[in-house]
Order: structure tokens, then sequence, then C-alpha cells
């Protein structure tokens, strides 16, 4: 492991968000910007959302800069999100990423996006070796560190729980706003709920299946025999009781001190409770991602990239390749120690 100073430059473009952040090598986030793609209907569009990215690139690498307030050329290494992701989203950063490396003759990292959601969350809640909870639009993963990888220990057999709230938000005609995802405003709706309604409860062995309970709950929508807010609150209850579930039985196999919340649907206070209830009748810490870290962002991106960049894990352009389907447990992380 190398003992430098230095700056990293992360940018993030996995899905709608086009995020650039600044890591200062002994863990200092240094500016963390981010420009979100709104699609004016449904979901996201990844070629609208490529183009978005495309337009705001050059904007939101020069704010970072200027917050970070450094000079391109004190930069010491350019980091992106290689994968997982969409592909025309990827190929946007990544082609920003190789040409500031190209320019500035700087060292290229090509990041593991579920990767950096454990690593920002461990550097800003200060775990240490956590059993992890990684939920968001694209991902829903439990997973925890052994023999030099994050192992995966249950995941999602269909649906991300993020994509499940954001589907059945549309469904129930609901908007989302740049300051406030869909998921945010189910969560604001569930909490006015007061009528439970039974659902799909969908647990096989580790794993989850979230298309049963999406099913049901927009069957309930159009019957229209219920408030919207005790679907809301419904099928949020379903859906992270499934999640604690899993959790759980990956902690009282493991037996690690830690659980570690983060992506975005992390910020949702009723499943940090959840969370925080069943580590606390297993003696475990619990630790939450702060909600500018829980999204997609490009302060992730740069902080692994310092962590990779230290452990000689760099690069040549011609091989920088996006990996579209490339799965947290396909990554060494030499980092961590056990």
């Amino acid at each position: 492991m190398r003992g430098l100073e230095g700056y990293c430059l992360g940018i993030e473009s996995t899905a709608d968000d086009f995020g650039v952040g600044i890591a200062s090598f002994d863990g200092e986030i240094l500016a963390n910007v981010n420009d979100v793609y709104v699609p004016e209907r449904g979901g996201i569009h990844p070629r609208e959302a490529s183009r978005h990215h495309t337009i705001v690139a050059g904007r939101v690498i020069a704010e970072a800069l200027n917050r970070a307030g450094l000079k391109p050329r004190e930069i010491s290494v350019i980091a992106f999100s290689q994968g997982p992701g969409l592909g025309p989203c990827l190929r946007v950063g990544a082609t920003a990423a190789r040409a500031l490396a190209a320019y500035l003759n700087k060292p290229l990292v090509g990041v593991n996006h579920c990767v950096a959601h454990i690593e920002i969350g461990k550097m800003v809640s200060g775990a240490r070796d956590p059993v992890t909870l990684y939920v968001s639009g694209g991902n829903t993963i439990v997973a925890a560190f052994e023999a030099r990888r994050y192992r995966v220990f249950g995941e999602t057999l269909d649906i991300a729980v993020g994509n499940c709230l954001d589907v059945f938000a549309r469904e129930a005609g609901l908007r989302p706003r740049a300051d406030k995802p869909l998921g945010a405003i189910v969560e604001e709706l569930a909490s006015r709920g007061k009528s439970f309604i039974q659902l799909p409860y969908t647990v096989k062995g580790m794993d989850l299946s979230f298309s049963g309970l999406l099913t049901a709950a927009i069957n309930l929508l159009r019957e229209g025999k219920y408030p919207l807010e005790d679907i809301c609150f419904s099928f949020q209850e379903t859906a992270f009781s499934m999640l604690t579930e899993v959790t759980e039985r990956a902690l009282a196999h493991t037996e690690k001190p830690e659980v570690l919340l983060t992506g975005g649907v992390a910020a949702n206070k009723r499943l940090q409770d959840m969370l925080r209830v069943m580590c606390e009748e297993h003696g475990a810490r619990f630790c939450v991602v702060p909600k500018e870290y829980a999204t997609d962002n490009g302060a992730m991106i740069a902080w692994t990239g310092v962590l990779c960049y230290k452990h000689g894990l760099t690069i040549p352009i011609e091989r920088s390749h996006v990996k579209l389907k490339w799965r947290l447990d396909e990554v060494e992380v030499p980092w961590v120690e056990q």
C-alpha cells in the first residue's frame, strides 16, 4: 500500500445521476456535486439520461473543482463508475474520465458502483466490518466481507426494492422532484397510513422477490377501495420487513459486530427504525449512510478511487470499457483487513 498525499476526482453516471466528487487521500470529501435527470414521464430512459449527462458533465466537473478549491492539475487520480449500470449512462462518465486522465496525464481507476456505496458508508459512519444492506433503485443486496471480497448473502431475484417503490409510485400518479424522489414521497404518505393491508411477503431462503408485492399493491390502487396512505403504509411495511428478515439472518450467521444501511433507500426513516430495533436485539451497532451520500454520488466514487489507487488498482485507458453487469462479489477489495 502506497503512503501518498493527493486528491481523487470521481465521476458517477450509472443511472439518472451525474455526480462528481473530490476526495483527499486521507478521507476528506472536498466536493460532492450532483445533477439529476428527471424524466417527463415514466422511468429512466437510458438514452435521454445519457444526453442529460453529456450536457451537464462539463459544468458539474468545473463546479466540483471550484468547490474543492483545486485546479485540474492538482488532481492526482481520476476515477469513474465502471459498472454495474445503464450502458449509455456509464459510457458518458467513462468518456469524461478518460478525457480528463489523458489530458492531465493522470492515472485512471474504474470503480465498482456497489463497492463504492459500501465504502462511502463505512468511511462516514465509522463502520469497520459490517453486514451491509445495500438498497437502491437498481440493487438490493445483503453482503459481508470474507476472504478479500464482499460476499453476497442474499439479493433480489427480480426487481430491486428502490425500483419497486418507484414503479408503484408512478402507478399511483405521483411525480418525482429533483429534491424529493418518489421513494421519499411514498414514505411521507406511508407515515399517514392507519390500517395495514395484507400483501404478498416473499422471502426464499436468503433471497427476496418483490414482483408479487408490486403487482398486488398496484391491483389495490386500481380497485380504489383503500386510501392511498394505507396502501403506501402496507406496501412499505411488507417490503422493509422482508429486508430486515434477510439482514437479521445474515447477521446471526456471520456474527458481525455491525449492520450498515447504504444506497438510496437508506434515507428512509422507517427502514432505519426497523433495522435499528433488530440490531439492538442482537447487540450489534447500527450504522447508516448520511442522506447526502445515500443516493448515487461522485464522492463515493472518488473515495473508492483513492482506496483502489493506493493498492495499485489502476487501468490503462484502452482497457477501461464499462461493465454493465459487474457484480459486487466479483471485485477484490485488498484494502479491507479482517
